[in-house]
């Protein structure tokens, strides 16, 4: 079913087989409510049907990546925020079943997940897609989900210690060694390990992560090609400097390693409507109860932090659980991408409080402005 013409490589899967200079993808659509914490009646379903759709719709419009969430445990408040979710690795299986360009992602939890049976999940996955999955790989954080689970969190240095030995036994089965394997770590010990088949075309699939910590950042460093961070949307020389930092460490390890970021995109016919519909579903109607119940399993409170930081805090996780905020008209939306991408990003990942409502405006009156701007490329035929 794919119909792009490159084959499935690692620097092909990396670009999302496209010639686009600035990459943009839709987080989150595999939850209830998206990644809005609203009440508003027109928030994101997340069910499959509202999912195929977006995925078969974002395809035709030339969108490179889907992205999912990992989550397992709803957050709460008056809409259960989150409560709905599918499971990420059978998700994407069937978003690439249903369509013919896009790259769809699973997030996996490594603490969560026996690496060989993600090993397989994920290439069959693969195959579906004909070289179109990658992996978002996460170490997770919220107690609540692990005791779930019937598994016990391990420390944040652990955490990540386990993660490298998770995507070592991951890799070595995504290899073309055909020989059979052990593997003898602290976290993990495996014996006889056998894996077929290995991914579309013999490359592996594209590896995300998105840890914001020392640990984390040294993890994606070392083991991912692409790395969410955060961005200085009115500041580029300082997401720059960031991003070069990055890159420099990446490459004194001999590995290439794209920036991208998160955004949260309100794009109407005019920066008055833009603003009047972000503060009705972002503040008016959000789901307050949902942010105070999300913020509390993350231990911040005003005591901890401030009460001013924790009112900040507090309003940028009601919008959409932070990443950078982008409200306002086509042109707007259009220059705050450019700026993104000046600022050294490779892409971002963004969500709408309707997926399916906002996107075609979205790919109308968007993307065709940045396709004069020189960041996206025609779509093909």
């Amino acid at each position: 079913m794919t119909i792009h013409a490159k084959p499935p490589t690692l620097a092909n899967r990396a670009t999302f087989y496209g010639d686009n200079k600035f990459v943009i993808g839709l987080f989150g659509s595999n939850c209830s409510s998206g990644r809005a914490v609203t009440l508003v009646p027109e928030r994101w379903t997340g069910d499959w049907q509202d999912c195929k759709k977006l995925a078969q719709m974002a395809d035709a419009a030339g969108i490179d990546f889907m992205l999912p969430i990992g989550r397992w445990k709803g957050y709460g408040g008056e809409t259960d925020y989150q409560g709905a979710t599918y499971e990420t690795i059978t998700w994407a299986t069937g978003i690439l079943a249903s369509t013919k360009r896009i790259t769809a992602f699973g997030t996996v939890h490594a603490p969560l997940f026996n690496p060989i049976m993600a090993a397989k999940m994920m290439v069959t996955a693969d195959h579906v897609g004909e070289g179109r999955f990658g992996l978002n790989i996460i170490c997770g954080w919220n107690e609540g989900e692990f005791e779930m689970f019937g598994i016990e969190q391990r420390d944040h240095e652990n955490r990540y210690k386990q993660a490298h030995e998770w995507i070592a036994v991951l890799k070595r089965a995504w290899s073309n060694d055909e020989v059979e394997f052990d593997f003898n770590g602290v976290y993990h010990q495996h014996k006889g390990i056998r894996a077929k088949p290995k991914p579309m075309g013999g490359a592996r699939p594209v590896l995300m992560n998105a840890g914001a910590s020392p640990e984390g950042q040294d993890f994606a460093i070392r083991n991912c090609d692409a790395y969410f961070t955060q961005a200085a949307r009115e500041n580029v020389e300082a997401t720059q400097a960031r991003i070069a930092a990055i890159k420099q460490d990446a490459r004194a390890l001999g590995r290439d390693l794209e920036c991208y970021t998160v955004g949260v995109v309100t794009c109407r016919g005019s920066m008055k409507e833009a603003r009047d519909y972000y503060h009705y579903a972002a503040v008016e109607r959000a789901d307050w109860k949902a942010v105070d119940d999300i913020m509390a399993i993350k231990g911040l409170t005003p005591e901890s932090m401030g009460k001013e930081a924790f009112e900040t805090r507090r309003t940028q996780y009601a919008n959409g659980m932070g990443g950078v905020p982008i409200i306002g008209d086509p042109d707007y939306v259009a220059a705050q991408f450019e700026r993104l991408h000046q600022s050294g990003l490779r892409g971002i990942a963004i969500s709408m409080v309707n997926y399916l409502e906002e996107l075609p405006y979205f790919r109308q009156e968007v993307l065709g402005r940045l396709e004069k701007k020189g960041l996206r490329a025609p779509l093909a035929a």
